[in-house]
């Protein structure tokens, strides 16, 4: 059957930038998948997106004009319904087949087959395949009403009465099969032909597509559009490159902003700009935040990661004299870094210690009070943390650094960019002569943000972090803002793997139910909040919610989601399933010590003895929970009377004390090492020892065994998870 190349196009006003590049992926993926599912369209299918600020399109490859026939099978009725004594059709079936057209029909048309126990009457008859221009005409309706706009727009159709749900007005629309138009009408609009360029580079005002596989080539002469988002993006990408080079400055990648401005031009043209030195005054956070968010701006640095007063923009048009376009751009960005500069200096008037009081209307949460409050609980576990890692000098830094950690929530320029609130905190208590340890505790306290991010520099920075992380999961847990489904506002499945990594990867020895137990009792401690209430001298804002409770089944839930976001992190290390099954099957508290076991148990996995002893593992845990009650693991050597029995008795006694050594120096290899040992005495029991034998004292002896051996396989990991 004959195939063309398609193309469709909706030529729209300009889209939202930040997800052009998804909607146009949604509108040639759905389009593409519908077309297959009417056979319209090969599974090999070559599928190219298109999407601009004012046009989503697809062009595909390999497109039938004609769906292939099929043959179909009808389930009609039963037999004994259907046709009479004599086998002649019953008036139930004439109604039947007229009901699906077919008046005239002979008995023997029909087919006999079984259903189940009943036999029962078929129609079976070619269904002529769907025409592209109604298979184009469902998949692009189906399309439409499920591309993942973030919002819809209601607008009116010209006839002044229809009204049409979209993301932006469509104003035309495009299919072309091959040469041909497709004949479909959709949001008001019949299909044509014709599209419209740039809207002051283009050659002419329209554009008239000759065929499919000319769009992208006409668009990019005629119109000068370049149509494909991956095209325009590597474009752009390669223009900021050569900017940067030619200057000898340097573009920090930005994945996220190169994609919004793909998004927001059709003709890009890079071009350079500059504001006066006397800005670099300003913290660079601040300017690089201001150029970036404000002004879609790519800032430039110099060899030594020191950003320059230079900028990188990209037009969307290509004159002659582009001083114009730079002129009105350093205009803007002048006045956006002058408001900065003076929230900066307003900022450093007062100090960190005298903005504390006006948290105490600021609201953390309306069922916890406010973030003055807040700040008296974060002082009490930190200062508890620091303690428990470094003793009373840290538990000092670490209650000075949190008292001020939020302080630069009330700052100006926190308020203009609340993504530089830990930072401003850190500069302005720089200005006002602290430590920089302190300093960047308080900047460094939110870290990690986001996965990847870097941890808090020093260990007063690790002190506040985890105070921080551990006061809002247990608080927000108590209220029930428990994460559910893809739904987490509070962010809360970053904070416990902020918990897990910072005590992981700065190899932390404080167990992580001391932690959480230590959460759970400053967070309930009432004496934290009257103490905050007789300091403050405003009845309104000292006004204290109850505390919130904390049951077993919160602290149990609280605990499990730790658990679970721990093993997810661990898989996405490369980590097998089984691998991380077995090391926290044992519940292991000191997190650091996790990657110590799991490379053991990996080392382990590649041993030969390694199969058999996790099968026997697995075999000696299936005995001992089938017993019904705690088994004791002393054994009477007086009792024992085989002599496979004997020998793993006495290989325990002398292995006991070498895996003991290992597994106190954490060389947890070794320790897999010397188990491996009791491969062939371990065969050999389960080859000639029958456990549950019907002595009682004898079996309990035997159990007893058991017990040992499975408590000193289990050191490291319980090894029955690597069992196949």
């Amino acid at each position: 059957m004959e195939t063309r190349n398609l193309l469709v196009e909706l030529l729209v006003e300009e889209l939202p930038p930040k997800s052009l590049r998804k909607l146009g992926d949604s509108f040639a993926h759905l389009l593409s998948q519908s077309l297959i599912m009417q056979q319209l369209a090969l599974t090999t299918t070559v599928v190219t997106p298109y999407a601009t600020p004012r046009r989503l399109a697809v062009h595909l490859t390999e497109v039938l004009s004609q769906a292939p026939n099929q043959q179909q099978s009808h389930k009609l009725m039963p037999v004994a319904i259907g046709l009479d004594s004599a086998g002649q059709a019953t008036p139930a079936l004439i109604k039947k087949m007229s009901s699906l057209g077919m008046e005239m029909f002979s008995v023997s048309e029909l087919k006999r087959a079984m259903d189940g126990k009943t036999e029962a009457l078929y129609l079976e008859r070619a269904v002529t395949g769907t025409p592209l221009v109604n298979g184009l005409q469902t998949a692009l309706e189906q399309t439409m009403s499920q591309l993942p706009i973030p919002k819809v727009m209601t607008y009116q159709l010209a006839d002044g009465w229809s009204t049409v749900n979209f993301v932006r007005p469509v104003h035309s629309l495009i299919a072309l099969y091959g040469t041909e138009v497709v004949a479909i009408n959709l949001m008001g609009l019949t299909a044509g032909n014709i599209t419209r360029g740039h809207r002051f580079e283009a050659k002419s005002n329209s554009i008239a597509i000759q065929e499919a596989d000319s769009y992208a080539q006409q668009l990019q002469n005629e119109g000068a559009v370049v149509a494909n988002f991956a095209e325009r993006r590597q474009l752009i990408n390669g223009q900021l490159i050569a900017a940067a080079n030619k200057v000898n400055l340097n573009l920090i990648p930005d994945e996220t902003l190169l994609d919004e401005v793909t998004a927001l031009v059709e003709h890009p043209n890079v071009l350079m700009g500059q504001f006066a030195e006397a800005f670099l005054e300003i913290p660079q956070e601040c300017l690089i935040l201001t150029m970036k968010a404000n002004q879609k701006y790519f800032p430039l640095f110099d060899q030594h990661g020191k950003l320059a007063n230079r900028f990188l923009l990209v037009s969307n048009i290509c004159p002659n004299d582009p001083h114009a376009i730079i002129d009105g751009n350093e205009r803007v960005v002048r006045s956006r870094l002058a408001d900065a500069k003076f929230f900066f200096d307003q900022d450093r008037k007062k100090t960190l210690i005298s903005r504390l009081p006006g948290l105490n209307t600021v609201i953390y949460h309306h069922q916890l009070g406010t973030q003055g409050l807040r700040i008296h609980y974060l002082c009490a576990l930190a200062s508890k943390i620091g303690a428990m890692i470094g003793g009373d000098q840290l538990a000092n830094e670490a209650a000075q650094a949190t008292k001020l950690a939020k302080a630069d929530l009330l700052t100006d320029m926190v308020g203009e960019f609340p993504e530089l609130q830990g930072i401003m905190g850190r500069y302005y208590a720089q200005h006002e002569g602290l430590s920089d340890t302190v300093a960047y505790a308080i900047e460094d306290h939110y870290k990690p943000r986001y996965a990847g991010d870097v941890l808090p520099r020093n260990l007063i920075g690790v002190c506040v972090a985890l105070a921080d992380k551990l006061e809002t999961l247990v608080n927000l847990f108590a209220i029930g803002q428990i994460p559910t489904g893809d739904k987490d506002p509070y962010a809360l499945r970053r904070h416990a793997l902020g918990v897990i990594r910072i005590l992981i990867e700065k190899d932390l020895p404080i167990e992580l139910n001391n932690l959480l137990e230590l959460a759970f009792e400053i967070v309930q401690d009432e004496t934290i909040a009257q103490q905050w209430q007789q300091a403050t001298n405003n009845e309104r804002s000292a006004a204290i919610p109850p505390r919130p409770v904390l049951t077993i089944e919160i602290i149990d839930q609280l605990r499990r989601f730790i658990s679970d976001r721990l093993a997810g992190s661990l898989r996405e290390q490369g980590y097998t399933a089984q691998e991380v099954d077995a090391v926290l099957a044992l519940n292991p508290q000191h997190l650091n010590d996790i990657p110590k076991r799991l490379a053991a148990v990996r080392a382990f996995s590649s041993l030969p003895e390694a199969a058999s002893l996790a099968a026997a593992n697995k075999r000696v845990s299936n005995i001992l929970k089938k017993v019904g009650h705690e088994v004791s693991d002393r054994v009477n050597s007086s009792q024992l009377c085989e002599e496979a029995e004997k020998a793993l008795h006495q290989a325990l006694l002398d292995l006991t004390d070498k895996v003991d050594l290992a597994f106190k120096e954490k060389d947890y290899v070794v320790t897999f090492q010397i188990l491996a040992e009791l491969k062939t005495i371990v065969d050999a029991f389960f080859d000639h020892v029958m456990v549950n034998v019907e002595d009682e004292v004898l079996r309990a002896n035997r159990l007893a065994l058991l017990k040992q051996l499975q408590q000193i396989m289990n050191r490291v990991a319980d090894i029955s998870k690597l069992a196949s």
